[in-house]
C-alpha cells in the first residue's frame, strides 16, 4: 500500500537525481544509502509496472514520462508489457507525443511493436486529431510485416475521421472490402464523424449522416477472432474507447445511460448537437421511433445530445419538453440536469441564465449533487457572464464549497477573473477564499519535468 501511495503522489520529481547527488557528496555515508531508500518509490520491473498501471487506472498520463524517466535512472529494464500499459496510458490522456516516444524506447531495446500496440497508437492519433501520424504508423506496419486485422482497419478509420478526411476513409473501407471485412456499427460510426469533421459544412454533410444511420441497419459484424479483443479487455479498454467514439466516458455506466445497440444513433445525434441542426436532429429522432416500434426508447445519452442540439440552436422549449419527458419516465443522471443548465447559458440572455438557476437548484432539491468535472463546467460556463448580478456563477461556487469540492484550474480562473472585474471590495470573504484556492492550484498543478 505505501508502494501505491507514493507512485500516486510522486512528490518530488528530481528524487533519483537529489538522491544521486546526495550520494556523491556522501559517499560511504550509511545515511545516504538510507535517505535514497526513503525517496525511492520502486526497485525493480515488477514495482514500477505496478506504479505506472496506477497511474493509468488514476487518469494521469501526464506523470507516465516522469515514472519512465525514474525507471531508466534506477537501471531498471521495462518489459513489453510495461510499454503496452504506457502506451496505453497515453491513448487514454490523449498524449500522441508520449505514445510515440515509448514507441522510440521499445524499438531502441529490441522489441517490435505488435498489431495491437499499433491499434493503440493509432486511435492515440485520432483522439489527438493527427491523421497524417496514423497514415505513418499504417506505413511502419506495412514495412515491418505486421498484418493488420479488424480492429486495425476501424481504428485507422475513425483516426481519419477525426480531421473529415473523407476520402482517405473512403480508401479504408476499400481495403476492409478487398480484405474480405463487412462494415460494423463502428464503422458507420466513422463515416459520420468523418463527414462532421469534414469542412465546410455542406448541404451534402447532413444528408450522408441520415444515409449512413438508413445503410447501418444491415451492418455486419466485423470477422475476427476472440483473441483480437482479449488485450483491449485486459487492459480495461472498451471499443468505444478504442475507437474514439463520443461515448466512451460513459460506456460502463450503470442505469441505462448507455444501449449499445444505439451506437449509430449516439454518433448522429452527437454530430447534430456539434454542427447545430435542429432539422437533421429530428429527422434521426423520427427514423429512431420508426426503428423501435417495440417499446424501445431513447437513452439517456441520446437525450443528452438532443438536449445540447436543442439548446445551442436556441430552442429551450424542444430542449426542456425532452428533459421533462425523460423525467417523467425514469429519474435523470446528474447529466442531464448539467447539460440543461449549462446549455441555457449559452449566449447569457436573461431567460437563459434563470433557467440555467431554476435547474440548478431543482437538481439539488432532488439530491444530486456535482462532481469536479460537472461542477467545474458550469462554473467555467456561468463564469463568462459579465452583466447581471452573477447570481449563477456565486451559486455554483457555493454549492461546491457546501461538499468540499475543488473545480479545476481553469474554472476558477475564469470565476476569480470575473470577481475581480466586478467592484467588490479586496477584503471580501469571497474573493479572499476564492484567491487562495486559485493560488493553492496553481501551486499544486505548476510546471512539470515532462510536458507536450
Amino acid at each position: 500500500m505505501a508502494l501505491l501511495k507514493n507512485s500516486l503522489v510522486l512528490q518530488g520529481r528530481l528524487r533519483h537525481a537529489a538522491a544521486a547527488a546526495l550520494f556523491t557528496a556522501r559517499r560511504g555515508a550509511a545515511t545516504a544509502t538510507e535517505e535514497y531508500a526513503r525517496r525511492n518509490y520502486a526497485d525493480n520491473t515488477s514495482e514500477y509496472n505496478t506504479v505506472i498501471g496506477s497511474l493509468v487506472a488514476q487518469r494521469r498520463p501526464y506523470l507516465l514520462r516522469d515514472a519512465y524517466d525514474d525507471m531508466m535512472l534506477d537501471g531498471v529494464k521495462p518489459e513489453r508489457d510495461t510499454f503496452h500499459t504506457l502506451i496505453v496510458g497515453t491513448m487514454k490522456g490523449s498524449r500522441l507525443q508520449d505514445a510515440l516516444y515509448f514507441r522510440d524506447q521499445m524499438k531502441e531495446m529490441g522489441l517490435q511493436p505488435d498489431v495491437n500496440l499499433y491499434n493503440f497508437l493509432i486511435s492515440t492519433c485520432g483522439k489527438c486529431k493527427n491523421s497524417d501520424a496514423a497514415i505513418m504508423l499504417l506505413e511502419e506496419m506495412k514495412a515491418h510485416g505486421v498484418k493488420l486485422k479488424g480492429e486495425t482497419y476501424i481504428c485507422l478509420l475513425n483516426a481519419l475521421a477525426s480531421t473529415g478526411q473523407t476520402d482517405q476513409v473512403y480508401a479504408i473501407v476499400s481495403d476492409m472490402s478487398a480484405a474480405g471485412l463487412g462494415l460494423n456499427k463502428f464503422c458507420y460510426a466513422g463515416l459520420i464523424t468523418a463527414f462532421k469533421n469534414k469542412t465546410p459544412t455542406t448541404e451534402e454533410t447532413m444528408a450522408k449522416i441520415l444515409d449512413f444511420v438508413g445503410q447501418s441497419k444491415g451492418w455486419q459484424y466485423v470477422e475476427r477472432a476472440a483473441k483480437d479483443s482479449a488485450e483491449n479487455i485486459m487492459m480495461n479498454v472498451s471499443e468505444e474507447e478504442l475507437y474514439n467514439l463520443p461515448t466512451a466516458e460513459y460506456v460502463n455506466r450503470r442505469g441505462g445511460f448507455v444501449f449499445k445497440q444505439h451506437t449509430v444513433y449516439h454518433v448522429a445525434i452527437h454530430a447534430c448537437a456539434e454542427l447545430r441542426s435542429k432539422e437533421t436532429l429530428e429527422a434521426l429522432l423520427e427514423m429512431f421511433n420508426k426503428d423501435n416500434r417495440d417499446g424501445s426508447t431513447y437513452d439517456a445519452y441520446m437525450v443528452m445530445q438532443a438536449m445540447r442540439c436543442y439548446l445551442r440552436c436556441g430552442d429551450f422549449d424542444s430542449a426542456v419538453k425532452m428533459f421533462e419527458e425523460y423525467l417523467s419516465s425514469r429519474s435523470p443522471p446528474v447529466e442531464l440536469y448539467a447539460t440543461l443548465a449549462e446549455g441555457a447559458m449559452i449566449g447569457y440572455t436573461p431567460r437563459g441564465m434563470q433557467l440555467a438557476q431554476e435547474t440548478i437548484e431543482k437538481m439539488v432539491s432532488r439530491n444530486f449533487f456535482l462532481n469536479a468535472r460537472l461542477g467545474s463546467d458550469l462554473l467555467l460556463a456561468a463564469a463568462g457572464e459579465t452583466t447581471g448580478g452573477y447570481t449563477t456563477a456565486n451559486y455554483v461556487w457555493d454549492l461546491l464549497q457546501s461538499r468540499n469540492v475543488t473545480p479545476y484550474l481553469t474554472a476558477v480562473e475564469a470565476y476569480h477573473k470575473g470577481l475581480m472585474a466586478r467592484e467588490i471590495p479586496s477584503d471580501d470573504p469571497r474573493l479572499l477564499n476564492v484567491s487562495r484556492v486559485l493560488d493553492n492550484l496553481q501551486l499544486r498543478f505548476g510546471p512539470r519535468r515532462n510536458t507536450q
